[in-house]
């Protein structure tokens, strides 16, 4: 399904340029225009679908190939020193455009990026947590 007034939807549809770095016929992959890191890709599914909830497995199948690959070319060609793979979904996730996205970060020992805080769990509360995870899958 398409959206009209997605950017990824435009894009997908030409109507917005983009830089491509991959396109399979059901994938297209871009440089972000607000990289994290020069060179940062977002890997987009061609049809309109929010959240990783919302995408079939073969297509998310395909997405997480093209990011594989897409990591591996950033190594060689722009010589990261490696990659972060990252999708936000839900606003509450920090997801800003609603159709769904795979990040391909690259990453550079001098680029000062940290990795996000850890958290505790107090004494028996991640069992809980773990029971009520496992309880909807």
């Amino acid at each position: 399904m398409e959206n009209k007034d997605c950017i990824f939807c435009k894009i997908v549809r030409g109507e917005i340029p983009s830089s491509n770095v991959l396109d399979n016929g059901k994938i297209i992959a871009f440089l972000d225009v607000n990289p994290v890191n020069k060179g940062h890709v977002l890997v987009v599914a061609k049809e309109h679908y929010e959240t990783l909830l919302d995408i079939p497995d073969n297509i998310i199948k395909d997405m997480i190939i093209a990011a594989k690959k897409i990591g591996k070319s950033q190594r060689k060609a722009l010589k990261a020193d490696g990659f972060n793979l990252g999708m936000n979904n839900f606003a509450a996730a920090g997801q800003e455009v609603f159709h769904a996205h795979i990040h391909v970060i690259p990453r550079f020992e001098s680029d000062g990026l940290k990795h996000w805080p850890a958290k505790k769990y107090d004494e028996g509360e991640m069992d809980k947590v773990r029971e009520k995870i496992a309880t909807f899958l």
